[in-house]
């Protein structure tokens, strides 16, 4: 299985690349007035407003790094049957990585409230957590986000 790479704080973090749809350079964003944490703002995405998430925010409390690897992912987020794309700040996200998913171990951690993480992997260069985009979100956060989409 392909996997998108990205590291935070020296912590990686693996993302399906299913999920992904695509991986541009960071671009300056539509502020949004009054957001809630974590939500960096809007992109023009093919004609179409898409919410961006800062995973910096959102897993380490703090902005991200504005630097030359530091890329926009446009990934597909579900809502219950709908289908969004949902834009996320990943610093370090300029390698992928293939593994087999039984590589992936539970870690015994369990979180309370999102974002979950997923299964983890080790190697050599230390361990990889594997995310799920469609458990990132705090249910707040993805209500304010697809109001819409939740409520029906």
């Amino acid at each position: 299985m392909l996997f998108l790479l990205m590291q935070l704080d020296g912590d990686r973090y693996a993302v399906d690349i299913a999920q992904v749809a695509e991986v541009l350079p960071l671009v300056t964003l539509k502020a949004v007035p009054l957001a809630p944490l974590g939500l960096a703002g809007i992109v023009d995405y093919g004609g179409a407003p898409v919410p961006v998430i800062d995973l910096s925010q959102l897993l380490a409390n703090r902005p991200a790094n504005r630097r030359m690897n530091t890329r926009l992912v446009i990934a597909h987020y579900t809502v219950g049957e709908r289908k969004h794309l949902l834009g996320l700040i990943a610093e370090r996200a300029t390698e992928t990585m293939r593994r087999d998913p039984a590589d992936f171990q539970d870690s015994g951690i369990k979180s309370a409230s999102p974002p979950h993480f997923g299964p983890v992997a080790l190697d050599s260069a230390g361990s990889v957590h594997w995310i799920d985009v469609n458990r990132l979100l705090p249910e707040s956060l993805a209500a304010s986000l697809f109001q819409q989409a939740v409520s029906e």
